[in-house]
């Protein structure tokens, strides 16, 4: 019960976060309808492995936040500056996005492995994201600051990672016209998400000053 709890919160956790179509699972799937799925899974393994430094490194982060509540209501203040700005900027600003059609060139199974870590570390939302849930769910006792605690969560979360890419590699030619719909409305989806999130955040540091 021990390894099950934090299992499944990482393996959620990661499922949630990385559904959402994105450069690195839509790279993963068009990798395999150009190459095979061989390279897709190599191009899979190298972003899995920055995955786990990122959510690892998030953690770490987030524990030393957690012992500072000064340091906690402050990012919350950022964030919520940084959520109102992204809210108006994708539903007043951007435009819809186009969809491009990307070639890509039969490449070998270790710079599909590199290209899949390149990619990985250029996408910087795990560290905050990891982060902002792991504060979470301490705040609610769900979450433990421990070594076997934290080793266990990233496990899931690595785990979840795999699987939404794999889905994504296995399934894409049958999601594919969701995903077009997902594109054309996903300035709506995200600037929606972001108001959500900006006026959760708004109330807890309102509840923080006022408590």
């Amino acid at each position: 019960m021990t390894f099950i709890i934090p299992l499944l919160l990482g393996f959620i956790t990661a499922f949630i976060g990385i559904i959402p179509p994105g450069l690195i699972n839509m790279t993963a799937a068009k990798v395999n309808l150009k190459e095979g799925k061989k390279n897709a899974l190599w191009f899979v393994a190298g972003a899995v492995l920055i995955i786990f430094c990122q959510v690892y490194l998030a953690i770490l982060s987030a524990r030393i936040i957690d012992q500072r509540p000064d340091v906690v209501i402050l990012l919350r203040e950022i964030g919520f500056g940084i959520f109102a700005v992204l809210t108006i900027y994708f539903l007043w600003i951007a435009k819809e996005p186009k969809k491009k059609k990307n070639k890509i060139k039969n490449q070998s199974k270790k710079s599909r492995f590199f290209l899949g870590m390149l990619l990985s570390a250029l996408n910087f939302f795990p560290i905050p994201y990891y982060v902002f849930v792991s504060v979470t769910l301490a705040s609610y006792k769900l979450f433990l600051f421990e070594n076997h605690f934290i080793s266990v969560f990233v496990t899931g979360a690595v785990l979840g990672s795999f699987t939404v890419f794999y889905c994504y590699i296995a399934f894409f030619q049958k999601i594919e016209q969701k995903t077009d719909y997902i594109l054309k409305n996903m300035n709506i989806i995200i600037g929606s998400i972001t108001g959500v999130i900006s006026i959760i955040t708004l109330f807890n540091i309102i509840r923080y000053y006022f408590a």
